[in-house]
């Protein structure tokens, strides 16, 4: 038989350490007025934006009606007006595959527009960006504003687009989607008035801000949304609610497949995790999304598989080693799992360390979650479920004994 390890010597000193860690988290929860909340949990205006150079702008002088539309390979001019047939031009990407031959054809198809082209020329027509937000109906006042992207473009980090917006008067989130190379960006804007603020204000205000960092017209808006608070409260609840439906779930198993002392050191365990990763999230002051939620649950199943294991082998070394006190089955059954614990966590980190070093923004912080919530669990099967599972069994012979001696 291999060599027992003495976890139980670690009990009373793991079980100090995590209070003071569940204790740190709690302060730190009230210390930061809780969460940095991310685009998901707060109510307002939602505007997913590209922060991009203007490449052209166009302005339309005729007497005719004029607007323009676009698909992925296309920019159409549209005229109409009273006596006049519907006529669409289109300038394909394929054939006028630069800025400066697109604005050139349309210049010379079209006599009354207007076009003012601000980018480098050679710039490739596929680089085009449209504004989701601007009017496509085309005027002599106002400029219908067209952005471009290279693939090259310099990469703006997360911490520039919220630097830029230190000083803007609504509470602002800022969330990546993407890579810091795409320069895509979800902003929500606070709305405590519901409906008070204006996707055109919004926009307007963005960019006097921006122009400083990034460039004046800088901005393109690839979707606005606007979300209330109900809806904003109803996620936040629904999030609590999967939570506290995982920990009942994880009980009433426990308590059917093994023992209800067994049932509590689980939930107790997992909610030590729930706690651990929350402490983390709120020191690092880590935005907490619907990926925060889905690393939580994630965890609670993977700390939980661990415990049941642990269980398992429990049970079974109950009925191998009859003759051996409790203290020692318990250690038995932790150094028989310690090496399948130590393998299959280390290989799902190798994993999830992969996608923390190559990824970016939410999804970044989802696997850093992961991390800190697989060691927790590591840590919870190890000393707290042990642990709590030997107190348990220690209250109930010290029951039993002054059962017995009262009699």
């Amino acid at each position: 038989m291999k060599k027992i390890l003495r976890f139980s010597k670690f009990f009373i000193p793991a079980a100090i350490i995590s209070i003071i860690l569940v204790a740190f988290g709690v302060f730190g929860y009230i210390f930061n007025d809780g969460f940095a909340l991310g685009v998901d949990f707060q109510a307002g205006l939602i505007q997913e934006i590209k922060i991009a150079p203007t490449a052209f702008s166009l302005r339309w002088n005729g007497t005719e009606t004029a607007s323009v539309s676009y698909n992925s390979s296309n920019v159409f001019i549209n005229i109409s007006g009273l006596g006049v047939d519907i006529r669409s031009h289109q300038f394909s990407y394929s054939e006028y595959n630069t800025i400066g031959s697109l604005a050139n054809a349309m210049r010379q198809q079209l006599e009354d527009l207007e076009v003012t082209v601000n980018a480098n020329q050679g710039i490739n027509s596929q680089y085009l960006i449209f504004n989701t937000l601007s009017n496509p109906s085309l005027d002599s006042e106002n400029a219908y504003v067209i952005h471009y992207l290279e693939p090259n473009a310099a990469a703006i980090d997360i911490s520039e687009v919220r630097n830029a917006m230190a000083g803007f008067s609504h509470g602002v989130a800022v969330q990546n989607v993407g890579s810091s190379a795409d320069r895509h960006f979800m902003i929500r804007v606070e709305d405590k008035d519901e409906g008070r603020v204006s996707s055109a204000e919004i926009v307007q205000i963005l960019d006097n801000y921006f122009s400083t960092y990034f460039g004046k017209g800088c901005i393109a808006v690839i979707r606005s949304d606007y979300v209330g608070s109900r809806f904003s409260r109803d996620l936040t609840d629904q999030a609590g609610i999967l939570i506290s439906l995982t920990l009942l779930l994880v009980l009433i198993y426990s308590t059917i497949r093994f023992k209800l002392q067994y049932a509590v050191g689980a939930v107790i365990a997992i909610m030590y995790d729930v706690i651990i990763i929350v402490a983390f999230m709120v020191w690092t002051r880590m935005e907490f999304t619907t990926l925060s939620i889905a690393a939580i649950l994630t965890i609670l199943g993977y700390s939980t598989n661990n415990t049941i294991i642990f269980f398992d082998r429990v049970r079974e070394n109950l009925r191998v080693y009859p003759d051996h006190s409790f203290i020692d089955i318990l250690n038995i059954s932790l150094t028989g799992i310690l090496g399948r614990t130590i393998i299959t966590t280390a290989t799902t980190m190798l994993a999830v360390l992969a996608l923390f070093v190559f990824t970016s923004g939410s999804m970044k912080d989802f696997a850093l979650a992961l991390l800190v919530g697989m060691t927790s669990g590591v840590f919870t099967t190890l000393f707290i479920v042990s642990g709590f599972v030997n107190f348990w069994q220690n209250q109930k012979l010290k029951r039993e004994r002054l059962k017995l001696a009262s009699k």
